[in-house]
C-alpha cells in the first residue's frame, strides 16, 4: 500500500473517532477508540512502540514510546491537548529521525474539526 493510500485511511480512522466522541476527552480514551478503527479497517499497528536511539555509535534504550507505528512504516502520535506547539512538532520528528520512519501524523482529538488538529510530517 502507498503510503498517501495509508495516510488517507488513517485520517478516516481518526475522523471517524472525532465524529463520535468530539473533542474533551483524555487521550488514553481517544488511543483505545482509534485501535479500534484501525483494526476494523484492516490496519496493522503497534501500540507503545519502544525506540530507542543512536548515540557517538552506541544504542541506547531510554524509554521513548511512540504512540503508534502503523504498517511498519508510518507514527502517530496522538495528542488531545488545548492546541498543537512546536514542542509536539519536534516530538514527532525526533521519533521520525530515531526511529528511520520517514512518515508520521500528530492528530490532537481536543480539536473543534479534526483537520484543525492534524499534521503530516515527513523526512
Amino acid at each position: 500500500m502507498e503510503l498517501a493510500d495509508l495516510s488517507d485511511r488513517v485520517i478516516h480512522c481518526a475522523i471517524e473517532v472525532h465524529r463520535c466522541l468530539g473533542p474533551g476527552l483524555l487521550e488514553s480514551a481517544y488511543s483505545q477508540c482509534f485501535a479500534r478503527e484501525l483494526r476494523a479497517a484492516g490496519i496493522s499497528f503497534e501500540r507503545e512502540k519502544a525506540v530507542g536511539l543512536t548515540y557517538k555509535d552506541v544504542r541506547i534504550e531510554c524509554g521513548f514510546r511512540l504512540d503508534m507505528l502503523v504498517e511498519n512504516c508510518m507514527i502517530i502520535e496522538l495528542k488531545a491537548v488545548d492546541r498543537l506547539l512546536p514542542i509536539h512538532r519536534a516530538q514527532l520528528l525526533t521519533y521520525l529521525r530515531t526511529s528511520k520512519v520517514k512518515v508520521g501524523l500528530l492528530i490532537n482529538f481536543n480539536s473543534r474539526t479534526l483537520k484543525d488538529g492534524l499534521v503530516r510530517l515527513a523526512l
